[in-house]
């Protein structure tokens, strides 16, 4: 069965950027030490990169990450969804109005005005064609911005929370949570590495 996994690398202090993130400095200042796991050698590090890259049907983002990672300093040949991994599943961004031109053409975007409920649905769709073509279990993955991520939390969309804790605190940026509805998590795993501290939680209500 399809799940909805949200995953998100978070400071000791519960931001997801640093200060001051935009379209030429997308995780903020001090926010690339996040996903310093990401590009680890680590062998637990690279295993669950991989798991992740591979596992992944499609991919929900917002709006202002589209624009980061298709920004000309974004996603190239050789980083990409899953950072090295370079994944390619179908991205489905939720936005207001269309973009006037898509750098990243060679990925499949679709583009929903319609709310992010409309676009995890749309994202759904997609992983169960995935899932159909490739005889694997694919899921939709929810990989941000944090408002995305926590308005699917809030609105109870999501079955998996998966954070990547990086061991910095950065003080200010883009918090993951800003208080709303409160959500019961069961941890069903902790994977520590020598970059952070991989925490898996089921999403009950």
């Amino acid at each position: 069965m399809t799940r909805i996994i949200a995953d998100i690398s978070v400071s000791l202090d519960g931001f997801v950027t640093g200060p001051d993130p935009g379209p030429d400095n997308g995780l903020g200042t001090g926010g690339e030490a996040l996903h310093t796991w990401a590009f680890s050698d680590d062998p637990d590090d690279r295993r669950l990169l991989r798991e992740g890259t591979v596992r992944s049907g499609a991919v929900v983002l917002g709006r202002h990450l589209f624009d980061v990672v298709d920004g000309p300093n974004g996603w190239d040949d050789t980083v990409g969804y899953g950072a090295g991994e370079v994944g390619k599943p179908a991205f489905v961004v939720v936005t207001s109005s269309l973009p006037g031109s898509v750098r990243t053409a060679n990925l499949d975007w679709t583009f929903v005005t319609t709310g992010l409920p409309d676009a995890v649905t749309v994202a759904r769709e997609r992983a169960e064609t995935a899932s159909s073509d490739s005889g694997k279990d694919l899921d939709v993955i929810l990989m941000g911005g944090g408002a995305t991520v926590r308005s699917a939390l809030e609105a109870g969309l999501v079955d998996v929370l998966t954070l990547h804790l990086a061991p910095v605190v950065l003080g200010a940026g883009t918090p993951l949570f800003t208080g709303g509805a409160p959500r019961t998590l069961v941890q069903r795993s902790v994977i520590p590495t020598s970059t952070a501290t991989h925490l898996t939680y089921e999403v009950l209500g």
